[in-house]
């Protein structure tokens, strides 16, 4: 029975570390993303833009909420960038951020 209860905990760590290591990956994503979109509109101040974006996320359950965010940002500037161009930059800056959080 003591091993059934260790091998339970040892899941629920796990989990709990994935789930903690997906928001950090998630966020950090989200303030790449925000920097990218900085340079694009122009913003002087990138990380304070950034920040914002990374702030967008926790307005909704998934990451609608970011695109929109950029969306209504790149419209009110001139910027052409489809959704479908914001969410390919969103995976292709997942997999940066992924690795950014494994190496700490």
């Amino acid at each position: 029975m003591v091993n059934m209860q260790d091998r339970e905990k040892a899941f629920e760590s796990k989990f709990a570390l994935d789930e903690e290591l997906k928001f950090k990956a998630e966020a950090r994503r989200n303030k790449l993303l925000g920097l990218w979109a900085a340079g694009l509109l122009g913003k002087s101040d990138a990380e304070s833009y950034a920040k914002d974006v990374v702030a967008a996320d926790f307005e909704e359950v998934g990451h609608e909420d970011v695109v929109r965010k950029i969306r209504a940002d790149f419209d009110a500037a001139g910027i052409v960038q489809t959704d479908d161009q914001i969410r390919l930059k969103m995976l292709e800056l997942l997999s940066e951020a992924v690795t950014q959080v494994q190496n700490g």
